[in-house]
């Protein structure tokens, strides 16, 4: 798909503000297009995944996207906080994944996020770090 993934892009434009990047993030999940969406990591991103294990750079990134995907299902992002300072974001979102999956199961997936986002030279916000079960208490044994 090319072009999906550029920040001039119409459909999956990156943000140019902190409080543009859940709009951004939105546009991005929503399409389900994988390469889309890695458009919105930057190359080094990490995120952590449901184990709590860090996944770092958009080959892993897009092996984890592909689970989200695979339901088939939009995401819904209540935005709590972004906090700001000149190139660097803190993100808290309650989200949810909710609904009828592509294999006819019902999916209710939801997480309050701790995400960070960083603005590039060419002035657009991208995500560094996403947690998107932040604030789940993990087991330590």
């Amino acid at each position: 798909m090319e072009g999906h993934n550029s920040a001039e892009s119409p459909i999956y434009k990156l943000a140019t503000t902190p409080e543009g990047i859940v709009d951004s993030l939105l546009d991005h999940f929503n399409s389900r297009d994988i390469e889309a969406m890695l458009g919105f990591y930057e190359d080094d991103a990490v995120i952590i995944n449901t184990s709590g294990e860090p996944k770092r750079g958009k080959t892993e990134i897009a092996r984890e996207l592909q689970q989200s995907f695979g339901f088939g299902l939009p995401i819904k992002i209540v935005n709590r906080n972004v906090y700001s300072t000149d190139n660097l974001a803190a993100l808290v979102l309650e989200w949810k994944i909710v609904g009828t999956g592509n294999n006819g199961e019902k999916v209710n997936i939801t997480g309050t996020s701790s995400d960070y986002a960083k603005k590039g030279p060419d002035g657009y916000w991208r995500c560094w770090f996403g947690n998107p079960f932040g604030v789940q208490v993990r087991s330590l044994f």
